[in-house]
């Protein structure tokens, strides 16, 4: 089966050949080289060389022999997902899908992950059309996730997430409370390698990119905590967990950007998750250019915390309502 996949925000600049190679582990080498020199892979629907450099909303066409390379344990879909998919719909009309991905189960596969949401997108075809990702959420962040229901409304919407004409709001409970009660971070990040491994982190600015992530605490426990909603105005990888360690209240349960978490330690009975979750998104409908507004509730390991501190879970107020995108 032909598949037409969408490039996400993290694979822009990417090679195409290496994105293939991450996306399909299975294809081997030389498949993979046959089908980039007879044009089988395309984008945009135009024939490219395996070098090319990925633009975000470009849209690429994997032939059958791709899709299939993956083990059949890694593809197909049970009843069981049907349903399991479907309960996860938040929004839907004829044009978008937004989901509330739980955390824990990845946005899309890769080396060694068989289970994940584009997996099981077959549960979402209306209309015989097999809805597309649009962006991606980290494995263990919950939330929001946008799907376009035809490859049209895919290249439109990533058009939208590239203009910046959305606003993510993010949850998150940080450890210390931030000192400030609402500010802004900016620094340049890049993936380089250090202590610890491969890591997003604050780099010069000629060898990464701009983030930019705006803050307001919306409630703290006798400071030792807070929580925090987050609005990152650009979406690099692991943008809002390399900002809280930035201003130095790292996220409860991230384990990567900080392995010692004493709260954790002490309080056994708090869920030992990352706590970060895409509350709220905010853009315009890519058909009809009317204000979308979708909210997810947090999932039920995050709210265990919420309530234990006494947070209101339910909260539908807008933090950054007098923020100018």
């Amino acid at each position: 089966m032909v598949e037409n996949v969408t490039v996400l925000e993290e694979d822009d600049g990417v090679r195409l050949d290496r994105w293939l190679k991450k996306k399909y582990p299975d294809t081997t080498f030389s498949n993979l080289q046959k089908v980039l020199r007879t044009g089988q892979v395309r984008v945009d629907g135009k024939r490219v060389k395996g070098d090319a450099r990925l633009v975000m909303g470009q849209l690429i066409r994997i032939p059958p022999q791709m899709t299939l390379a993956v083990p059949k344990n890694g593809r197909g879909i049970t009843k069981k997902d049907v349903d399991f998919i479907q309960s996860l719909v938040l929004y839907k009309d004829e044009h978008v899908i937004a989901i509330n991905k739980p955390a824990g189960l990845a946005s899309q596969g890769g080396s060694g992950i068989r289970r994940h949401i584009d997996g099981m997108l077959d549960g979402l075809i209306y209309d015989g059309v097999r809805p597309h990702l649009v962006h991606r959420l980290d494995k263990d962040t919950s939330g929001i996730l946008l799907l376009a229901r035809n490859p049209k409304i895919a290249r439109r919407m990533g058009e939208l997430f590239q203009g910046r004409d959305i606003r993510k709001y993010y949850w998150a409970i940080t450890v210390p409370a931030p000192s400030k009660h609402q500010g802004k971070i900016k620094t340049v990040i890049a993936k380089v390698d250090g202590p610890g491994g491969e890591k997003v982190r604050k780099v010069s600015e000629d060898k990464g990119k701009t983030a930019f992530t705006y803050y307001q605490v919306m409630d703290t426990a006798l400071n030792k905590l807070a929580w925090v909603a987050f609005w990152p105005k650009t979406g690099r990888t692991h943008q809002i967990r390399v900002h809280a360690l930035e201003i130095g209240c790292p996220l409860l349960g991230d384990y990567k950007y900080c392995y010692h978490q004493p709260l954790l330690e002490e309080r056994p009975d708090l869920p030992n998750v990352l706590h970060l979750h895409s509350r709220r998104m905010i853009l315009p409908h890519p058909v009809t250019g009317k204000k979308l507004d979708i909210t997810a509730p947090l999932d039920t390991e995050m709210r265990k915390t919420w309530k234990f501190f006494n947070f209101n879970p339910e909260d539908k107020s807008d933090p950054f309502e007098n923020v100018e995108a």
